[in-house]
């Protein structure tokens, strides 16, 4: 009978636990950081690079197997290491500012990036967010990171040997180390970035390891000096010691883009007397924390490793470019003045990627740091001028549109507080109103304020997205305008213009096409031919490219009929391609025709919201099936796991929406469209207390359709939900079902908006 109660008290015991683990999980040991890791300049699958650092943390880190300056800084493919990289790399396109890089050498003392590069295996690589481990093969290390916002604290584990250095490299545009034996520490600046120009701009480091430096040197490139302090155009230091087996040097990291004395601060405040595996643990807390704000449940493994590794990267963009000074006061370098200055600062991030979901998803989860990041919109305008369109860290003339009008309209909109919105709706009309630097304002507004549009014969280049993006952006004007009780002789005007993509509608083949300075369109058109008129897309793209307005595009289509069978179409057509603008195959078109989907281009931003438009016109089960069937072919948490560039969080931040079973199409509506969501329970946490439960009991690989559909308690028939709802806490009921139920959300009244239904 004992046996029997003790193998009862057993099952209990073991029971408990089961429930114990499954109530609290590490949501973090789902992410697999090298999810996209597997990519190359000929065809992105993700463009990524395992990023270990804190969300929105000012520094990140990466093994670097690419060589200094590529962007392409770590490729799964790869074989070797050279050094692990401080980075503030948002994409291989955009490359880097803020590096430098320290590496652990044995034997034979070679200080080059190729002499010093070791041999890895991903067999003896362990990848988190919050760690990073490797054995060197050709130096016997292994070599362990684990990060703070602003600092990160280094392991190498030796074995035996008279000859164990570490290389600290302050790469090649001009750099300072210096070596202080007495104190075990290293200090030094890096100049390098890749978009500029950048006024006094200097990356500070401070470097303590915990053991006596026996051997100090400087080297300019690869030339040894006789001093320990060194300014070159590429600096290197190198310390060494005696090893015994086994044994462990840790190294203590912190840099600042303010001074020497900041990096010191930032290290005392941020790591303390903190042990690595302390550090560890609260980085690993962090990510848990911030994680936990959505908590999937009832998918399988792969499903979930998936969605929380897109969640992951969605929380690195724009980063942190402010510091905290010795009297606790936010300060930051200013990219656009070159001086110090009091307040919030971000960067690194591109809006016209990122306008379209990761914003959107940070409104909803994360308001907190978007205040912060509205107040640094504040702080570019005061100090630049103009609000960025892509900053890396200060302006770059990269991508089009203007839509930094939908970053700061959408956050106002969605409740966003606190901060001088009055003095951002003054910077949004004078954007729209003039063409900045380096891609800020409106380049073409002289024609698309006189005409409604960006001419195609005037050598603006990709003047039809110019204009389509333009009167989203108008639309987001005029939606903050309102809200913020404007006179209407002021708003009004962007409300008419915000229905500028009417005139480049051509009716015969039902297309958006570019128009000529005359009114004429032009000639030849072929609807395949990538950018051109348009941006990194065909016409196929961008003629959906109406985020405020399906209605009006739709009615342009000649109705519900016509509009549907166009939609269809995209999967249809065969994808073929015209690539005569750009003199070759670009990796956004390859990674389009790879997939077997016709003229859909996930792999790019400007289609990503297709998908969700059958809603608009009474079909939304075929949205439901598309998006399902988009989410188990192109995404996977593994090196090749996206099927074209990540973008700063946009192209999982489709992903997470749509697991979730909603997506922003307009932004600065307020409404989310209903696709289906993925999993059988989600609950967001929100940041004001409140929590929203999505019940999917029957979700399943078959039941991809929604059969009806409740929200607190009520039967629920539009093809939407409102911010508004989710920020009020809902409880939301999908009953899930293996065939469409065609007369669901078919009505008018279930449509979203569109501005042509406005009264």
């Amino acid at each position: 009978m004992k046996y029997l109660f003790l193998f009862i008290a057993l099952l209990i015991s073991a029971t408990t636990f089961a429930q114990q683990a499954k109530k609290t999980p590490n949501l973090v040991d789902y992410v697999n950081p090298l999810m996209g890791s597997d990519s190359k300049y000929e065809l992105s699958n993700g463009n990524t690079y395992p990023a270990i650092a804190l969300p929105w943390g000012m520094n990140t880190w990466t093994p670097q197997t690419g060589k200094m300056g590529d962007g392409w800084q770590y490729t799964y493919e790869a074989n070797k290491i050279n050094g692990f990289k401080q980075t503030h790399q948002p994409s291989p396109w955009m490359n880097d500012y803020g590096q430098f890089a320290i590496m652990p050498v044995t034997g034979h003392l070679k200080v080059s990036q190729n002499g010093r590069a070791s041999w890895f295996s991903h067999k003896a690589e362990t990848v988190k967010p919050y760690y990073y481990s490797v054995f060197l093969a050709d130096h016997d290390v292994t070599a362990e990171i684990t990060p703070t916002e602003r600092t990160a604290q280094f392991r190498f584990t030796y074995q035996k040997n008279d000859s164990s250095f570490i290389v600290i490299d302050a790469f090649d545009r001009g750099s300072y180390v210096k070596i202080i034996p007495g104190e075990n520490k290293i200090i030094g600046y890096s100049t390098k970035y890749a978009r500029g120009p950048l006024k006094n701009f200097k990356d500070y480091f401070v470097i303590y390891v915990d053991k006596p430096i026996t051997i100090a040197r400087t080297y300019s490139d690869t030339t040894l000096t006789d001093s320990l302090s060194l300014h070159a155009k590429h600096a290197m230091a190198i310390i060494g010691f005696k090893t015994a087996d086994g044994e462990i040097v840790h190294l203590r990291v912190s840099s600042s883009f303010i001074s020497i004395e900041q990096a010191e601060l930032n290290l005392k405040r941020e790591q303390g007397n903190d042990s690595f595996d302390v550090t560890e643990q609260k980085a690993k807390n962090v990510w848990n924390n911030t994680l936990n704000h959505v908590v999937a449940e009832g998918g399988t493994t792969d499903q979930l490793r998936t969605f929380y590794s897109c969640l992951y990267r969605m929380l690195f963009f724009p980063n942190k470019l402010y510091e905290i000074d010795a009297n606790n006061k936010i300060i930051h370098y200013s990219p656009y003045n070159g001086k110090i200055m009091s307040g919030y600062m971000f960067a690194g991030t591109g809006f016209w990627d990122t306008f379209r979901a990761l914003y959107p998803f940070l409104n909803l989860t994360y308001p907190g740091i978007v205040k912060e990041m509205q107040e640094g919109l504040i702080n570019d305008y005061k100090e630049g001028g103009w609000l960025p369109e892509w900053s890396s860290p200060g302006y770059s003339n990269v991508m089009i549109g203007n839509n930094s009008a939908s970053i700061v309209a959408e956050a106002y909109l969605k409740g966003g507080r606190g901060y001088d919105a009055d003095k951002l709706f003054e910077v949004l009309v004078h954007g729209a109103n003039n063409t900045g630097p380096e891609g800020t304002g409106r380049v073409g507004v002289e024609y698309y304020n006189k005409l409604g549009y960006v001419p195609y014969d005037v050598k603006i280049n990709e003047s039809a997205a110019r204009t389509l993006e333009y009167a989203y952006d108008d639309f987001a004007i005029y939606q903050l305008g309102v809200a913020l009780h404007k006179p209407a002789a002021e708003i009004e005007i962007f409300k008419q213009r915000s229905m500028n993509y009417r005139k480049l509608f051509y009716p015969s083949t039902g297309l958006m096409r570019g128009k000529n300075k005359d009114g004429s369109f032009e000639t030849p058109f072929n609807p395949f031919k990538w950018g051109d008129a348009f941006t990194e897309g065909n016409s196929w793209h961008y003629t959906w490219g109406v985020f405020h307005d399906i209605q009006g595009l739709m009615n342009l289509m000649g109705g519900k009929k016509q509009f549907i069978a166009k939609l269809d179409s995209v999967f249809t057509l065969p994808p073929i391609f015209d690539d005569s603008y750009y003199g070759e195959v670009i990796h956004e078109i390859r990674e389009m025709q790879i997939v077997n989907m016709g003229q859909y281009a996930h792999g790019n931003q400007p289609i990503q919201h297709m998908l969700y438009l059958y809603a608009y016109a009474g079909e939304p089960w075929k949205t439901q099936y598309h998006v399902r069937d988009v989410m188990n072919k192109l995404y996977f948490a593994t090196p090749d796991g996206y099927c074209g560039d990540e973008d700063n969080g946009q192209t999982s931040a489709w992903y997470v929406f749509s697991a979730m079973g909603f997506y922003p199409v307009c932004p600065a509506s307020g409404q989310y469209v209903l696709g289906a969501p993925l999993f059988k329970k989600l609950t967001l946490n929100l940041e004001n207390g409140k929590k929203v439960v999505l019940n999917a009991p029957n979700n399943s690989d078959n039941n991809v359709y929604i059969n009806s559909l409740s929200v607190n308690g009520k039967p629920y028939d539009y093809n939407w939900l409102s911010h508004t709802t989710l920020l009020q806490g809902a409880i939301i009921n999908f009953n899930m079902s293996a065939q469409p139920n065609k007369l669901r959300g078919i009505k008018t009244v279930d449509y979203p908006y569109s501005l042509s239904n406005e009264k």
